[in-house]
């Protein structure tokens, strides 16, 4: 039986990709085979299919790190046919066909069930970029922050994390403060519940060790000095997660906040999470998350479209999230 695929080669070092046919027998062992709805384009596919990082580990490889649908066959404890199922990460898009194809063959610890409350097209408005961004409210929580402790700060607040993360933190009663660099484009982060937005630039540069204290804590996809800036004016005993390096991967900053404000800087990894992480993230979802603001966030492409979205999003204009619907 054959299936519809979005398959990513390699020439002289250089990425392209087709849509293709392929059959049920080019997929990757795995224990649990998805009939795939929906996958969805994060700033690491965006990467992956540009060539910009070296995330795709060998050719030919369908990419996609995410992927929701439902169970065609199981020989997985806990998961059966029927089941209806989400995928973020693990090794899809690096060393194991991905989500942008209409079928899936995985291992069935990569698999959570997804909550009654999403559909699976929810489950990848979602994505990685949701998960990861629950994944820092948990952080923040776990840190100690309320939303009687002081603001919140969101940097890279139009991408996928940032408007997911938005949306959860107001939900949750915080003051959320959104840093971009697309200022006109604040109607949409006001709809997701930013209380003000600031501009990207007043914390993209090289700015002074420790600053005055501004907000409580902050979810950061930046990194570089933006994250060194965040980090610089977070108040005594704030929490700031870190899960993106848009600007960079550097750190140019300073132990002052650390050693003067008892500052935590926690760190946030979705690629290798451990199944009881991602199954509390998304059971927090699920209770936390809007599914009228979701909405706003999303797009819908197909699997023709998405090498157009990955250059969209690195000229900055793809604004939240962007769903692929494998069978459009």
């Amino acid at each position: 039986m054959t299936f519809k695929a979005l398959l990513a080669t390699q020439t002289d070092g250089k990425i392209s990709t087709n849509v293709v046919d392929m059959h049920e027998q080019d997929l990757m062992p795995g224990d649990v085979t998805v009939k795939v709805d929906y996958s969805t384009v994060n700033y690491k596919d965006a990467l992956a299919l540009s060539g910009y990082a070296d995330v795709i580990k060998q050719f030919p490889l369908i990419p996609g790190i995410d992927f929701a649908g439902t169970v065609e066959a199981s020989s997985y404890p806990g998961i059966e046919v029927g089941d209806r199922v989400v995928a973020n990460s693990w090794g899809l898009s690096q060393t194991h066909h991905g989500g942008f194809a209409q079928k899936a063959r995985v291992k069935g610890e990569w698999l959570v069930k997804i909550p009654e409350v999403f559909s699976t097209r929810d489950a990848m408005a979602i994505g990685t970029a949701g998960y990861t961004a629950m994944l820092s409210v948990l952080a923040l929580e776990h840190g100690g922050l309320t939303p009687q402790r002081g603001d919140i700060l969101v940097t890279g607040a139009n991408g996928g994390v940032g408007s997911i993360a938005i949306a959860i933190l107001s939900s949750l009663g915080y003051r959320v403060i959104a840093s971009t660099g697309r200022l006109d484009e604040g109607e949409y982060l006001r709809s997701l519940g930013a209380a003000e937005i600031i501009d990207r630039r007043t914390l993209a540069e090289q700015g002074a060790p420790i600053s005055r204290e501004r907000w409580a804590g902050a979810v950061d996809s930046v990194g570089s000095y933006t994250l060194a800036n965040v980090l610089a004016q977070t108040q005594y005993r704030g929490v700031v997660t870190a899960c993106g390096l848009a600007q960079g991967a550097d750190l140019p900053g300073s132990v002052l906040p650390f050693i003067l404000r008892n500052v935590t800087l926690a760190g946030i990894d979705s690629v290798n999470a451990p199944q009881e992480a991602r199954i509390q993230a998304w059971s927090r979802l699920a209770r936390d998350l809007d599914l009228s603001k979701l909405a706003r966030t999303t797009q819908v492409v197909g699997l023709a479209e998405v090498p157009a979205v990955v250059g969209r999003m690195f000229a900055g204009k793809v604004q939240g999230r962007t769903v692929v619907d494998v069978n459009a």
